[in-house]
C-alpha cells in the first residue's frame, strides 16, 4: 500500500497585507518548520546584478520585489520561481515566523504557535537603503511603516523624524515663496490721478 503524502500546513490565497500570502492550514505549534525556501543558486555577482535589475523595475513599474536569501560569502538563493510557494509570505512587523539557516538551506519556522486560519508573515531584515521606497501595509500595532528589519528601527525612528522636519521646511518656504504682491487696481489708481488733479488752483 502506497504511503499517503502528508498535507502541507499552508495554503496560498489573497492577503489584505499585498496581493497573494500564504496562510496556516492547520493549527502549527511554536517552532515547527512550516516550509522551505527554495530556488536558484546564485553567485554573489549575480545576486547583485538580479537585484540591481529588480530595483530598477520596481522604480519603473513599481513591481520588482527581490526575492534573494543569502547563503554564505560565496552563494545566494535567488527564491523567485513558481516552485517556491515561501516567496509570497509577506513581511510583518510583528512576525510568527521567521527564517533560519541550516547550512546551505533556508527553512520557515513559527516563531509562536500560529492558529489555523492566520496569515504567515516574517521579518524581511531589510536594510535603511531605499528604505522610503518600500512601505509596510502589515496592519501590527507595532507597525513602522516601512519594511526595515527590526535591529534597524531605533535609527529609522531618527530618519523618519527629520524627514517629516525637512517636508515641513519645505512647504513653509513653498508657502512664503507662493505669496506674490497683489496687483494695483488700476482703476483705483486713475480715481486718484483724477482727484489730485481736481484739486488743483
Amino acid at each position: 500500500m502506497a504511503k499517503k503524502e502528508s498535507q502541507p500546513l499552508y495554503i496560498v490565497r489573497r492577503s489584505s497585507i499585498h496581493q497573494k500570502g500564504v496562510f496556516a492550514r492547520v493549527d502549527i505549534p511554536k517552532g515547527d518548520k512550516v516550509i522551505e525556501y527554495v530556488g536558484e543558486k546564485i553567485s554573489k555577482k549575480e545576486s547583485d546584478r538580479r537585484g540591481l535589475e529588480r530595483h530598477q523595475s520596481a522604480k519603473e513599474s513599481g513591481d520588482g520585489a527581490v526575492y534573494i536569501f543569502q547563503i554564505n560569502s560565496k552563494w545566494d538563493i535567488d527564491g523567485n520561481v513558481k516552485w517556491n510557494p515561501a516567496r509570497l509570505i509577506n513581511h510583518s512587523c510583528d512576525p510568527n515566523c521567521e527564517a533560519i539557516q541550516d547550512e546551505d538551506r533556508i527553512w520557515i519556522h513559527a516563531k509562536r504557535a500560529i492558529q489555523k486560519g492566520e496569515e504567515l508573515s516574517y521579518d524581511y531584515g531589510f536594510d535603511l537603503d531605499t528604505w522610503d521606497e518600500h512601505p509596510c501595509r502589515c496592519g501590527a500595532k507595532k507597525c513602522v511603516g516601512f519594511i526595515v528589519g527590526k535591529q534597524y528601527w531605533p535609527e529609522l525612528k531618527r530618519l523618519k523624524k527629520e524627514k517629516k522636519k525637512k517636508a515641513k521646511k519645505e512647504s513653509k518656504e513653498k508657502k512664503k515663496g507662493g505669496k506674490k504682491d497683489k496687483p494695483k487696481d488700476k482703476k483705483k489708481d486713475k480715481k486718484k490721478d483724477k482727484a489730485k488733479a481736481g484739486k488743483k488752483g
